[in-house]
């Protein structure tokens, strides 16, 4: 009988245009094979005695093992977060992606893939000086397109064939590096090894001198070539298992290696030599044409390597529609093989070859690497800060492994090439602002959700130590009791424009068994369309028959939230069988000290053309002295100013007073809007009673006022035809001040 918690095979819902592939691949053929041969590439042959000569030994050992803990570190982050997940197609992408979501997996995924598809460029014009080595009159340009043509080949028939050659190839390798080895029957290790160098630098520039971050710069590509396996990701057997131990034991085995040859370059020639001879392991070799072919099999397996992955990182990104028709690119032909990401890759390294000279932006392409592997660690040390359950992987490290691998992609970035390192940066911000904007359906979950809640945690955390009335801070959380989604939809607009952009909503549905569930779908709805203007909206409906207790337990509960509310807005209906139960409502709402907005919709003009805005201020005679104290007004002319900016709307603060009055009104006036910092603001003062002020004053789409202590409701619903238009009568918690 099968065992029933045998792991289950989870399909990826976002490779509808997919065949599986008939063959899986194992640890050694997947990961281990290709990532040994892209990390043991053409530095080992050709640059690393440049670099032992600049650096003497111990310096040359200090630049191998500080690029291979760099490397190392983010290859256990990678193992980390492998054992954690189940990756899918696409290597580095998936992790990013299952973590951080598509849009900054996107942002890494695209820059990479064109990274890792010039890097195959870059392989081949390798292959070529090598192949002009032994034959100096084979024309360049014939050896790249035969080689292209090679590679293309094989990618397009099967990964299979590509990892059976490469098997090939390892042996041939094996063969360069054994006879590197034999050179000790030849009595070549004949030289006084140099411990510290003098960094003299290279003969093509006349050796005019280097540091010792140059050689570093020079030397790290060597050390790249982790993701070799890992972009095989949705082709492996096992990738869980077989990524952490085939990239690892890969890495280990280079750094061996690379440790070797530097001990035996330090013997085998003098500084002089290592510095102005980059073929000096070919010919200090016991047979040299083994360590020629070894030099063309690392950057010919380097080539093939990337042909093979880069097109599945292509397939990948298609299969989340990150760019505009990439479904086509996440089609597999009946092996399994992306034969369309295979074309469109081929054709982008057909068209960089005719280019004949990579060499100013193959800086770039280290960048992309470097800044794909700080990723990897930035989102394991994520995860493990946050200490969720779920981050449970079976390979786990410590806190100081991601931490380090990421800070030391970014210094080395900046080491290598400060100017290509900023470029490379704002081209993956400017790809994930053109991603975010093209909302992805993300087809699985990612932690950002964690992250952030672990951040509102940390915040609220924070926040609790600190005063709890912040007026400087004050932002605008409305709760707004609905009784029905009809009412609500005619102070929308209203609503919107108070708290946009940083403030929030909190609607309270209030329901009997009648009406609940079509309630509750007219809330989601209605804070869908909130949440679309940009406005951070919560909702919840209480089962109740008294609107009066529902709004009231409401603002008891709600207070004791992170997200607290802090006004109260609430409608005035045309029919006064409700007006006890507002008077109610707005003194227990004082008594908690929350702000108040009362609503009073002229049904006719609702709330006009959004255009102008008036503000009624009390008289203050005799003295009009200006104190921070402004009594019942700060909350007024707080969200009177929020619907200036949001409407773009003419703003007048009015008083009424007497005729002897009315230069003192204008100067208190004037310095308020000037000490406010109410900019464009206008100060208007109307002489005679209140009431024939509402008819004479200016004309607004919506006029504020006080909200008395005793409020008078059927006075209230005067206003409305006095001024003829929507009016707000407003109460201050106390938190407010507009002069803050």
């Amino acid at each position: 009988m099968e065992n029933s918690l045998q792991e289950p095979v989870l399909q990826d819902t976002g490779t509808s245009n997919r065949k599986g592939p008939s063959k899986k691949y194992g640890t050694f053929a997947g990961v281990f094979v290709p990532t040994l041969l892209t990390i043991l590439g053409v530095i080992l042959f050709l640059r690393q005695g440049w670099v032992i000569g600049n650096a003497g030994l111990l310096g040359g050992l200090a630049v191998i093992t500080i690029a291979f803990m760099i490397v190392t570190f983010t290859a256990l982050s990678m193992s980390c977060i492998t054992t954690n997940i189940r990756i899918r197609a696409g290597g580095a992408y998936s992790i990013i992606s299952q973590s951080l979501g598509l849009e900054v997996g996107g942002s890494v995924g695209i820059p990479l893939y064109l990274a890792q598809t010039l890097a195959i460029t870059m392989y081949i014009f390798g292959f070529r000086e090598g192949w002009l080595y032994i034959f100096p009159d084979h024309p360049a340009l014939l050896v790249d397109l035969t080689v292209f043509a090679i590679l293309i080949i094989i990618a397009f028939i099967s990964a299979s064939l590509a990892f059976r050659i490469q098997y090939i190839i390892l042996a041939v390798i094996i063969g360069a590096i054994l006879s590197v080895a034999g050179s000790i029957f030849t009595s070549e290790l004949s030289h006084e090894i140099t411990w510290m160098g003098e960094f003299p630098g290279a003969p093509e520039n006349d050796f005019p001198g280097v540091s010792f971050w140059v050689v570093f710069a020079v030397f790290f590509p060597a050390a790249t070539g982790i993701m070799a396996g890992a972009n095989m990701s949705g082709e492996l057997e096992n990738p869980r298992r077989s990524i952490p131990v085939g990239t690892i034991s890969a890495v280990a085995i280079s750094f061996l290696v690379y440790v070797g040859a530097a001990v035996w370059l330090s013997r085998v020639a003098s500084p002089e030599e290592l510095v102005s001879n980059y073929n000096i392991m070919i010919d200090k070799s016991f047979w040299p044409p083994a360590v020629l072919g070894g030099l063309l099999g690392a950057t010919f397996s380097s080539a093939l390597a990337s042909i093979v992955g880069s097109p599945r990182i292509l397939q990948a990104l298609g299969d989340h529609k990150i760019f505009p028709g990439g479904d086509k690119f996440s089609k597999l032909s009946k092996n399994g093989e992306p034969r369309n990401a295979i074309v469109l890759t081929g054709t982008i390294v057909l068209f960089a070859l005719m280019l004949r000279d990579l060499n100013t932006i193959a800086p770039l392409i280290t960048m992309f690497f470097l800044i794909t592997y700080m990723m990897i660690n930035l989102v394991v040390y994520i995860e493990q800060k946050m200490n969720m359950i779920s981050f449970r992987p079976t390979f786990p490290i410590p806190k100081f492994v991601p931490a380090i691998g990421t800070l030391g992609c970014l210094f080395t970035m900046f080491i290598i090439n400060p100017a290509f390192g900023l470029i490379a940066m704002g081209l993956v911000i400017a790809t994930y602002i053109y991603l975010t904007n093209r909302k992805l359906i993300v087809p699985y979950g990612d932690m950002r959700s964690g992250l952030f809640v672990s951040l509102a945690e940390w915040a609220a955390k924070r926040v609790s130590l600190l005063p709890e009335n912040n007026e400087r801070a004050w932002k605008a959380n409305l709760l707004v009791p609905v009784r029905s989604a009809r009412e609500l939809r005619g102070s929308f607009s209203l609503i919107r424009s108070i708290v946009y952009p940083r403030g929030s909503v909190n609607l309270v549905g209030i329901a009997d068994a009648y009406n609940n569930d079509s309630l509750r779908e007219s809330l989601i709805n209605l804070s869908s369309s909130f949440l679309q203007e940009n406005v951070y909206t919560r909702w919840s409906v209480i089962d109740s028959d008294s609107y009066q207790d529902a709004v009231l337990n409401s603002l008891q509960t709600l207070k004791g939230t992170f997200f607290k509310p802090n006004i109260l807005f609430l409608r005035l209906p045309q029919d006064k069988r409700h007006d006890e139960e507002i008077h109610t409502i707005i003194n227990r709402a004082r008594l908690n000290k929350m702000g108040i907005q009362l609503y009073v919709e002229d049904t006719v003009a609702n709330l006009g053309r959004s255009a102008s805005i008036n503000v009624w201020l009390r008289e203050k005679s005799p003295h009009w002295d200006l104190s921070m104290e402004l009594g019942n007004i700060d909350l007024a002319l707080l969200s009177a100013y929020k619907l200036k900016i949001n409407w773009k709307a003419e703003l007048r603060v009015i008083t009424v007073v007497e005729e002897s009055q009315v230069e003192n009104a204008y100067n208190y006036l004037n310095i308020l809007l000037d000490a406010a910092r109410l900019k464009g603001a206008s100060a208007h003062v109307e002489i005679g009673t209140f009431e024939e002020a509402l008819n004479k004053a200016p004309q607004a789409d919506v006029d504020f006022f006080g909200l008395p202590e005793d409020p008078n409701l059927s006075e209230f619903r005067t206003y409305v035809e006095l001024t003829r238009s929507s009016c707000v009568f407003v109460a201050d918690s106390g938190n407010e001040n507009i002069l803050a």
